[in-house]
């Protein structure tokens, strides 16, 4: 599974973020998006998953203009839903009134509820919290919600990734165990992901990292 973009113009009518940008992912391959703040980042990981018009620049809103694309399929007419790509933020989002199980079983596709179980306790085992399915998600710790977000995001069988910074709340020690991990993940599993940081610490291949700046 390839990730392709080309982007012609992102930005409000009254002012343009980024323009004339292609970018080309491959399967378990990590493309970075460095940049300052305000530049686009984010709302380039928006325009790729669809919630672009959730998105504005003061009051007036965003608009890409380019194409998106998995193995050549056009996903520019695909409501979110239906894109087949996963976000992972700075903060996990977990649902309060669900265990984590539960929040887990939310993003498994439907089938047979033994199955789907299986699915949930393959996940928790491989986030190495395989007791905590009962457990409510605000008695986790930060790096143990950061794991449980992930593997959410990866039990919905994603066919690309989009990571919007979600290192950056983490301390140095957890931070750099949970980018392994997330790493890792994300080349077994052989999905086409874009990282945005502001850290080169996160960086997962030197040889993928784009530099982004104001278009003007």
């Amino acid at each position: 599974m390839t990730l392709s973009v080309h982007l012609h113009r992102l930005g409000s009518p009254g002012r343009c973020l980024l323009q004339e940008l292609r970018l080309q992912v491959g399967p378990g391959e990590i493309l970075t998006l460095m940049g300052p703040s305000g530049c686009g980042k984010s709302s380039l990981l928006a325009a790729i998953a669809g919630t672009l018009d959730q998105v504005a620049e003061g009051t007036a809103p965003l608009r890409f203009e380019g194409s998106v694309a998995l193995d050549g399929e056009d996903l520019g007419q695909r409501p979110t839903a239906r894109r087949g790509i996963g976000l992972l933020f700075q903060d996990p989002l977990l649902f309060a009134h669900m265990t984590v199980a539960e929040n887990l079983r939310f993003a498994v596709p439907p089938g047979p509820p033994a199955a789907r179980q299986a699915q949930v306790q393959q996940a928790l085992d491989e986030a190495g919290l395989g007791g905590f399915g009962d457990r409510d998600p605000a008695t986790l710790s930060g790096g143990q919600r950061a794991r449980i977000a992930l593997m959410r995001a990866l039990l919905a069988q994603p066919r690309a990734l989009l990571l919007d910074e979600p290192f950056s709340r983490l301390d140095t020690a957890l931070r750099e165990q949970f980018r392994a991990f997330v790493f890792g993940q994300i080349r077994v599993r052989q999905i086409p992901a874009i990282l945005v940081t502001h850290d080169r610490a996160d960086i997962a291949d030197p040889a993928r990292v784009v530099e982004l700046d104001h278009a003007g």
